[in-house]
């Protein structure tokens, strides 16, 4: 069914794709200034499915930019392509030519459907190593994904002060009546050197 929203598996060779495609849109857009536009080759791309797209520098493994979309509310393959352009204009960072990319590795992490949760014993719900945090307040919202947690090593209570911290809210504000606290789990592939061969990661 077109359009369905699934929460299925992917394997490397499927991330390859993938990548492959983050490529071939950030290259794309830099010559012409046009979306890229490439069919899906296979009915399990155009589930709607969340997605963010990071990119690092290669060998230092700095961040060059990170971008996604944390909501279902596209086709994956088409989100692929619309990440992988927000990326390479990351508003952190200098935008990114053809040359550079060449440089970086490509990282994508597919996600699951965020899911609101309550915040009595919050931190026992809370898996690091498993689930990436959304928090929300008023006009104020902030994603981090799951591996940004594991990577600091961070324990649930960091998480979601951190959290709050990339919504440009105080540390606490997790515990106030009125935010909003979401979850969700990712899968992650990523390049272990530009154009080099895909790896899941582990989180745990």
């Amino acid at each position: 069914m077109k359009n369905i929203i699934m929460e299925g598996k992917f394997t490397a060779r499927d991330a390859k794709e993938f990548i492959r495609l983050a490529r071939k849109a950030i290259e794309y857009y830099n010559l012409t200034g046009v979306r890229y536009s490439e069919g899906a080759p296979k009915q399990k791309y155009r589930e709607r499915r969340g997605v963010f797209v990071t990119l690092h520098s290669y060998p230092s493994g700095e961040l060059r930019g990170c971008i996604g979309i944390p909501y279902p509310e596209m086709e994956l393959w088409n989100a692929i392509i619309e990440a992988a352009i927000g990326a390479s204009r990351d508003p952190r960072f200098r935008p990114l030519s053809n040359d550079e990319l060449e440089k970086c590795t490509v990282e994508i992490s597919v996600l699951t459907k965020p899911e609101r949760i309550e915040k009595k014993d919050i931190l026992k719900k809370i898996i690091v190593g498993k689930h990436g945090l959304i928090v929300k307040r008023g006009f104020n919202s902030g994603l981090l994904l799951p591996q940004v947690a594991t990577e600091y090593k961070w324990d649930s209570e960091t998480f979601l002060e951190q959290t709050c911290v990339k919504a440009g809210l105080p540390r606490e504000a997790w515990k106030l009546r009125g935010t909003e606290i979401y979850t969700f789990s990712a899968q992650v592939f990523k390049e272990e050197k530009p154009h080099g061969a895909v790896r899941e990661v582990k989180l745990t």
